[in-house]
């Protein structure tokens, strides 16, 4: 891949140094600056949404004692896999799959 350079460099911004300059497409009108000190408010859903990101921050997602528990009973032999399960499990996961697809 061959990178090339650009035609227009970007304009230096020596007054707002910790601003960063976009570039504008020709023919468009420039974008208006907001005053700083604007906040910005996100609405509720977002604030529930955050909140129960919080919440689950600190649940595993794998439940470690039913892993251990399910270890020992294939290392005693006590752990029997039922097969109908197993394959009612996979034919209904290809009828999604197909179901998507159609």
């Amino acid at each position: 891949m061959k990178i090339e350079k650009t035609s227009n460099p970007l304009p230096a911004n020596p007054a707002g140094e910790g601003r960063v300059a976009t570039p504008q497409k020709s023919g468009s009108a420039p974008t208006p600056r907001q005053p700083e000190g604007t906040s910005v408010s996100l609405g509720s859903t977002a604030t529930q949404l955050r909140s129960m990101e919080e919440g689950l921050s600190g649940t595993p997602t794998i439940n470690a004692a039913k892993v251990a528990e399910i270890k020992q009973a294939i290392s005693e032999g006590r752990f029997k896999i039922n097969s109908e399960a197993v394959a009612d499990g996979l034919l209904a996961t290809v009828r999604d799959l197909i179901g998507d697809r159609a």
